[in-house]
């Protein structure tokens, strides 16, 4: 968020969205000068702003697109507890993103979208710290780092990993399996390696936070309400109707219903490639002894600390909106757990934990949609995939920049919606 406010005329704009990026847009907009309103079916934070892995990943430069993918596909397809799965009678609805998906592996696409995640990755943190100053809710970031750990990839291949996230400008270190166990004294002495990156940052509460945003907003003036989105009519200005039989005028709208955004981008004249990811997490009593997120290079799972416990997180399942949640793919990170935190979950059960799923919104790119539709006043900020939580805050400010007509601190075409066009 800006520090400095901007003069507005109160101009009336609808925020569709109250996760984390359409209540960090809300706040951005609210400060620039509009009477704002956040309109979400089931409330703040009741999707993946409530269940994601707490961690501002802004070492995450790299597009999911990776060639080094081919090869392992099949196989984590095939395995229904990996870490990568497409649910059997959804492939076929799923296979025309992941042509795309396959097109971004390309040398010069995958050049272009890092250079684009690595811009917004670079003002996250920032905009981020201003963000919780102004909701004053500071402790809800720690700027700890993360880790990356290895427990069976040989000594070569783990120079290789470094070598390539500090030529990505990544700010890591290369620590051995003695310099772990300092850091965090609580992992599995079986832990070779660690690649552990200095500028990153989680957060110990995600519900918390989107929580403490929202009464912010609503402290200053903003306005919350509980309804489903059922139609935009931009014919003679701009109006909403709920699944409720409710009506309403706005003078602008930003649409930022993540997952959900599809229907309504595509009712404004936008055919946007989103697709669902499914993820999982299995929230744990236990404390972790932790003081940063830890992942696992071989097990692809990440671990929090959080304020209720330890939170599990990191598998992906392709299944759309509608199926039910898999509780083994939930399930299975408790033995991942196990093998990393001995000492925190030799005697605790999987039953200990909580299981969820949320939806995870992601574009074959790994690029979101931030800026303007092609209808006047009628803004897009959704798609953010993997980094929701590390990219609401620029995404506010981007947005601000863009509907207050100023120059943005970012190059926006990588981010425009008419890419797809």
């Amino acid at each position: 968020m800006s520090i400095e406010s901007t003069p507005g005329a109160q101009q009336t704009l609808t925020i569709v969205g109250a996760g984390i990026v359409g209540l960090a847009s809300a706040l951005a907009l609210q400060r620039a000068g509009f009477k704002v309103r956040v309109l979400d079916k089931t409330g703040v934070a009741a999707g993946a702003s409530k269940g994601n892995a707490g961690h501002f990943g802004t070492e995450q430069v790299f597009p999911l697109a990776d060639p080094a993918l081919l090869l392992k596909l099949p196989g984590m397809l095939l395995d229904p507890l990996g870490p990568f799965r497409i649910r059997p009678q959804y492939f076929f609805k799923a296979l025309p993103w992941f042509m795309r998906f396959m097109l971004n592996m390309l040398p010069a696409r995958r050049a272009h979208n890092t250079r684009a995640i690595r811009a917004l990755n670079q003002k996250a943190i920032g905009a981020m710290q201003q963000l919780v100053s102004f909701c004053d809710c500071e402790p809800l970031l720690v700027l700890n780092g993360s880790l990356l750990v290895f427990e069976t990839t040989p000594r070569a291949e783990v120079e290789a990993e470094y070598r390539r996230y500090a030529a990505a400008g990544v700010a890591v270190r290369l620590l051995d399996g003695d310099a772990v166990q300092a850091l965090e004294p609580t992992l599995s002495r079986d832990i070779r390696h660690g690649l552990y990156f200095t500028q990153v940052g989680h957060t110990p509460d995600p519900q918390g936070l989107c929580e403490a945003m929202a009464r912010k907003f609503v402290s200053l003036g903003g306005e919350l309400v509980i309804g489903e989105l059922a139609q935009i009519q931009t014919q003679g200005g701009l109006s909403l109707r709920t699944t409720e039989g409710n009506v309403w005028q706005t003078e602008h709208l930003l649409l930022a219903a993540g997952a959900w955004s599809t229907p309504f981008a595509r009712q404004i004249g936008h055919k946007v490639p989103l697709e669902t990811e499914r993820g999982y997490h299995l929230m744990m009593p236990q404390h972790s002894g932790l003081s940063r997120p830890v992942a696992s290079f071989e097990r692809k799972f990440i671990i929090t600390p959080m304020t209720q416990g330890t939170r599990l997180a990191g598998t992906v399942e392709f299944g759309g909106l509608k199926a039910p949640m898999s509780p083994a793919r939930a399930d299975c990170l408790f033995e991942h757990a196990r093998v990393l935190l001995p000492q925190i979950f030799a005697t605790a059960r999987v039953s200990d934990g909580e299981r969820w799923m949320g939806f995870r919104p992601s574009l074959p790119d790994s690029l979101p949609v931030i800026g303007k539709s092609n209808v006047d006043r009628v803004y897009f900020s959704f798609g953010h995939q993997h980094l929701g939580l590390t990219w609401a805050a620029i995404s506010a400010n981007l947005l601000e920049q863009v509907i207050l007509g100023k120059q943005p601190e970012l190059d926006m075409a990588p981010y425009r919606v008419q890419r797809f066009d």
